[in-house]
């Protein structure tokens, strides 16, 4: 006859005893190992063999020893244990993430899509975990990570691994040439550096990633291009492009304000042109600083790992959308 509810809640209290009690057979040891009175250990195996229904225990000389019975029950009382032990850790795990904060330092480009959509991912699991965000220029971004501001960078390029860094890719997407709707590159497939070598262009400032990526792409077309325009993040530079005052280049723009031009906005919009050049790319990655596992929160490991393991999966959706609008 299996035993029923009450018997089992009236066991699950003594499992502790008698696990030790498995261990060291011997009523005094057990009650040390346990920080209770001898006469606890001794009414707990009275009680749990009372509900079992057969003696658990037996005397034998000064000591005592287990009966068949009992080393019977005691692998599964070993493996419930451990169950338990195992889902107290989840939870503890749960809490401390519940409790950290996560701090990301972030390109402005990654405001929209990308960080959102990994955030999103690591809230449905984990609900309770909070995050601190800054947002700026890829430079700005790593120096807050080594100096300790933030837990996490995502950059394009990612910080290059090193002594003190460590990084991981997250995907890849091209670099286009973005032109007024009525440019005469408007309607190409393809456009090259020297096709806009006199153009007027809209360039990103110093220390941001981009800014390093176009200019590494005019270096191999062999001029510096005219700047007309600084900006401090891409959409104003897409807004200035859109209203016809010079070129850029910018990862695909997705559904950016500009693309569908109409009547109501004047003579705004922004066309996308691929650029034939291998360097037309950038590399989208995360990078933290190398800690020993037990000096990095819960909360952060728990998201970087995720980021790494799952962000390429989780990011390739919102990349093809960007890449084929």
């Amino acid at each position: 006859m299996e035993p029923d509810r009450k018997q089992l809640v009236q066991l699950l209290a003594l499992l502790p005893v008698l696990s030790e009690l498995g261990r060291t057979e011997h009523i005094t040891g057990t009650a040390e190992v346990l920080g209770v009175p001898q006469s606890t250990v001794s009414r707990a195996i009275a009680r749990a063999s009372a509900v079992v229904g057969t003696e658990l225990l037996v005397r034998d000389g000064r000591g005592v020893r287990l009966t068949p019975a009992a080393r019977t029950l005691l692998p599964y009382i070993e493996n419930a244990l451990e169950e338990f032990r195992t889902g107290l850790d989840v939870v503890r795990n749960e809490s401390d993430v519940a409790r950290g904060r996560i701090a990301v330092s972030f390109q402005h480009t990654f405001g929209e899509g990308t960080l959102p959509l990994l955030i999103s991912a690591f809230r449905s699991r984990h609900p309770g975990a909070a995050f601190t965000l800054s947002q700026g220029a890829r430079n700005a971004c790593l120096e807050e990570l080594a100096s300790g501001e933030s837990d996490l960078a995502l950059t394009a390029p990612a910080a290059p691994a090193g002594r003190h860094l460590e990084s991981a890719p997250l995907y890849r997407e091209p670099l286009r040439l973005v032109v007024h709707h009525t440019h005469r590159l408007a309607g190409r497939p393809t456009a090259e550096l020297a096709d806009i070598m006199t153009e007027p262009f809209v360039a990103l400032g110093s220390g941001y990633g981009l800014r390093s990526l176009t200019d590494a792409l005019f270096k191999e077309a062999g001029y510096r291009p005219r700047i007309a325009f600084e900006s401090q993040d891409s959409h104003t530079v897409r807004g200035l492009v859109s209203a016809g005052l010079g070129v850029s280049i910018l990862p695909p723009g997705g559904d950016a304000p500009g693309r569908t031009v109409s009547p109501e906005t004047g003579n705004l919009g922004w066309v996308e042109v691929p650029l034939g050049s291998a360097l037309a790319v950038r590399e989208v990655g995360l990078s933290w600083r190398r800690a020993k596992a037990d000096a990095e929160p819960a909360s952060v490991r728990l998201f970087r790992e995720m980021v790494v393991t799952e962000g390429p999966r989780l990011l390739a959706g919102l990349v093809r959308h960007h890449t084929e609008h």
